[in-house]
């Protein structure tokens, strides 16, 4: 039987750190300023440290604790999207690719046995597969595993003795990863927080200004810096990287099992139209199997809790499920020509973006962290070229950058004519949120269980769509560009940086 209501709650929190930063209370003057506190900013905060330059790290909530740790700790050199990448570029990108990201996944395991960090880091197999022999996806399987025997991965086309699926298709590489992200970046930091390195929780920034020097303006002080570094997954502000990719959201469930956990390993399971990420992790407190998947595009979709069922119901169909541990929803951002934005912006010398990641910010962060720290010690990146922000890809990248502004403009235009046509706030249920139509223009109105009203404007302050309600996250959602607000008008997620502008709240509605 389904489980009728979900909790957002990823299960690496339940591991999280006892160990707290204040917040910025003053000026402060560092040679580079790091904005966010999750695998790309405490990495790179790392590499600068070492290497002898002052850094601040300024983290708007608690370190790690954002899409750090929303992932599903797996770490991998193959992308499920090589071949996509040899067809809409060439081999040589696709080979960096695998090379790069190879590299990175190296890189944290020896980050964990300098430290000693107890994280789980093991390293497992990825599995890319299908199960049925009439499966549309067959060819693309077929195809990745030539991409990636090509690339020089250690790649087979046949499953292991005791795989839990019955395999039409395969794609096998060896000697890839799995950790506990939050306990790694967490960890990371406290070993490098320091003179050389200080680390600020709960402090937001407003603003950044480029120049020489660039200066970080948050909510308690300002920063100055050399060189700034927006590691925030989407980087704040407005830049034309947010008109090249697709924003997505993704729905997450670790439960326990009747039975025993599958062999070690990362499971990516091809069905007729999503595709499921499944991958087991015991700790102190029992078995969990992991599974990721259920995706759409940010504020496409109101019933989100659909979206945990569909993810639930796979598992029941593929395993003895004995209860429903944590469940939680994770954003990423794909990009336009399927390659992620690693350095400055055409409007920007001395600010750093590091954006693009799809689902697998893990990998892709550390990437950024080692070649956003070889750019700032004036070394050549031999992967630069690939993941510029400021590269001119029209054959690769043309069709989603096209798709993805016709959606844009389709909301601001439909939103804005259509949407609010609730006559009364009094109209709205307790957990029901609507956009609705005032005289003063559309607002986001929520009550909660106690009855009381929640109103915000409803325009995003990023660009001015229309936020959408998601009923499974209790959230704002903007369905141009990504920016989630909660019910209360707070950001949530960027590119946004103001919150929505507060319109007052309301009694008790109908009895």
């Amino acid at each position: 039987m389904a489980t009728e209501h979900y909790y957002t709650q990823a299960i690496w929190s339940a591991t999280a750190g006892a160990k707290t930063y204040p917040s910025l209370s003053h000026d402060l003057e560092v040679d580079v300023a790091v904005i966010g506190g999750g695998i790309t900013g405490i990495t790179t905060a790392y590499n600068l440290a070492k290497a002898g330059k002052k850094v601040a790290v300024l983290e708007a909530k608690r370190v790690g604790m954002g899409t750090t740790g929303s992932s599903t700790g797996n770490l991998y050199a193959p992308t499920g999207q090589l071949h996509k990448v040899a067809s809409k570029h060439n081999e040589e990108t696709m080979k960096a690719v695998a090379f790069s990201r190879s590299g990175a996944v190296d890189f944290i395991e020896e980050v964990v046995n300098e430290f000693n960090i107890d994280c789980g880091f093991r390293r497992v197999p990825w599995y890319y597969f299908t199960t049925k022999e009439d499966s549309p996806h067959n060819k693309q399987i077929e195809k990745e595993l030539l991409a990636a025997i090509e690339a020089g991965l250690p790649a087979t086309g046949v499953a292991p003795a005791g795989f839990p699926y019955r395999v039409s298709r395969i794609a096998n590489v060896a000697h890839q990863a799995q950790f506990n992200p939050l306990q790694y970046v967490q960890q990371l930091a406290a070993a490098i927080a320091g003179e050389s390195c200080r680390i600020f929780e709960q402090t937001k920034v407003l603003d950044v200004e480029d120049g020489e020097p660039c200066v970080v303006h948050t909510s308690h002080g300002k920063v100055t810096a050399k060189a700034v570094i927006k590691a925030t997954h989407s980087p704040i502000g407005r830049y034309v990287v947010h008109t090249e990719m697709e924003v997505h959201r993704e729905y997450a469930l670790a439960v326990r099992l009747k039975g025993d956990l599958p062999p070690d390993g990362i499971y990516w399971h091809m069905e007729e139209k999503q595709m499921y990420s499944v991958r087991p992790y015991s700790t102190e407190e029992g078995n969990f199997l992991l599974v990721l998947d259920a995706s759409h595009k940010i504020g496409h979709v109101e019933q989100t809790e659909k979206s945990f069922k569909r993810v639930e119901e796979y598992l029941r169909a593929h395993f003895e499920v004995d209860e429903i541990a944590f469940t939680w929803a994770a954003q990423n951002y794909k990009p336009a020509d399927g390659l992620p934005y690693i350095g400055t912006s055409f409007t920007e010398e001395n600010v750093y973006m590091a954006t693009g990641f799809a689902a697998d910010g893990l990998t892709w962060g550390t990437l950024a962290s080692i070649m956003i720290g070889d750019a700032l010690f004036g070394r050549e990146s031999p992967w630069a070229s690939f993941y510029d922000p400021k590269r001119f890809t029209p054959a690769a990248s043309a069709k989603r950058f096209l798709k993805e502004n016709k959606d844009v403009v389709t909301h601001l235009v439909k939103d804005y004519l259509l949407r609010g046509d609730e006559k009364e706030l009094d109209e709205i249920k307790p957990g029901e949120g609507k956009v609705v139509a005032l005289e003063d223009g559309k607002v986001a109105a929520f009550r909660d269980e106690q009855g009381q009203l929640h109103v915000v404007s409803a325009v995003c302050t990023h660009m001015g769509c229309l936020v959408h309600w998601n009923n499974g996250e209790k959230s704002w959602d903007c369905p141009c560009h990504g920016s989630r607000f909660s019910v209360d008008g707070q950001v949530l997620e960027g590119p946004a940086i103001e919150n929505l502008e507060e319109k007052g709240a309301g009694g008790q509605g109908p009895e």
